[in-house]
């Protein structure tokens, strides 16, 4: 197991013991794509909830449970180019919801985790390995966007999520030439 892997599985362990934490997404129960392999076995089964290939409805049932107390976790967006699907809930629901609601809400907690795609060993295609990291801090006013680019940054960077009063993007961007199985 690489370093990168390594530290994501930690970081979901992490995530996984908190008591109101859940795991939204596709291929988070059943094994799917590369982002699983931090889940199953480190999560508890029942706060994986898995869903559709429907990105839009994902974002809106992860802010939605945001709203009723838990810190969900949108855990696959298993590529950032598949995150542009959910951008209306993201652009002018979830940035916004401290404007709407007049400083009364918050969107902390809301962890929204994805991933640059590696071009090797296996190129996917131009559409999987789009990085969008800079157009979306340029986008969101409120909603920080964080690269994970450094193994030692992952935990840190989760732990300073959790915690902020502003939802997360959590780009795992590791090194493109060997992705991080």
């Amino acid at each position: 197991m690489s370093a990168y892997k390594d530290e994501l599985v930690k970081a979901m362990r992490m995530l996984g013991e908190i008591p109101t934490s859940i795991f939204i997404g596709q291929s988070v129960r059943y094994s799917g794509h590369i982002m699983t392999g931090t889940l199953l076995g480190v999560v508890p089964d029942e706060k994986l909830l898995e869903v559709p290939v429907f990105e839009e409805t994902q974002m809106g049932m992860s802010f939605g449970l945001l709203l009723e107390g838990y810190h969900p976790v949108v855990s696959v967006f298993p590529r950032m180019d598949f995150l542009l699907l959910a951008m209306n809930q993201l652009v002018n629901h979830l940035d916004k919801w401290r404007e709407m609601s007049q400083g009364q809400f918050t969107t902390g907690g809301l962890l929204i985790r994805t991933m640059v795609g590696s071009i090797s060993p296996l190129y996917s295609g131009p559409q999987h390995i789009q990085d969008h990291t800079t157009a979306l801090r340029l986008m969101l006013t409120d909603v920080d966007v964080v690269a994970l680019t450094e193994p030692t940054h992952i935990r840190p960077a989760y732990m300073r999520a959790l915690h902020s009063p502003r939802a997360t993007i959590l780009v795992e961007a590791p090194p493109r030439r060997e992705g991080y199985e």
